[in-house]
């Protein structure tokens, strides 16, 4: 684990594991209400996490998925446990599904098709991770 000198633990390279990729962050409700709010085309929202299967699975799945030809237009994740308000207000946009991270929601067109919650990421691969978001994408983002 890095430590940031007399902080605590360092995160940052959690969040720039996704930002690298092409994934906005969204740090406060305004900016999750701002992009969930009347959404036009395909989108991807990552609930990161600091766990395990975050590290191992999720934030690897992700990256695996993006390398494939179909992907959604727009990539957005917010930070469980760390960015508690935006992270709550993005819970109220996928509210019929319980709250679960790290997981993933797939929205086209402002309405939630696909949820893969962490049940559906702890225990598997990331190549296992990056299949099941491959499978969205192609269902919902062609």
């Amino acid at each position: 684990m890095h430590f940031r000198q007399g902080t605590g633990p360092d995160i940052s390279w959690m969040r720039t594991e996704l930002t690298e990729l092409g994934v906005n962050e969204l740090v406060s409700p305004e900016e999750v209400d701002q992009v969930l709010q009347d959404q036009k085309g395909t989108m991807l929202l990552v609930i990161n996490s600091v766990c395990g299967c975050a590290a191992g699975n999720a934030r690897p799945g992700v990256r695996l998925a993006l390398e494939h030809s179909v992907k959604p237009g727009k990539l957005y994740t917010v930070f469980a446990g760390q960015d508690r308000e935006a992270t709550s207000r993005a819970r109220e946009y996928i509210s019929e599904y319980p709250p679960s991270s790290p997981s993933f929601a797939l929205f086209k067109d402002g309405e939630v098709k696909a949820m893969i919650p962490r049940s559906r990421i702890e225990g598997q691969t990331a190549r296992q991770v990056a299949d099941d978001l491959v499978t969205i994408f192609d269902s919902y983002c062609k």
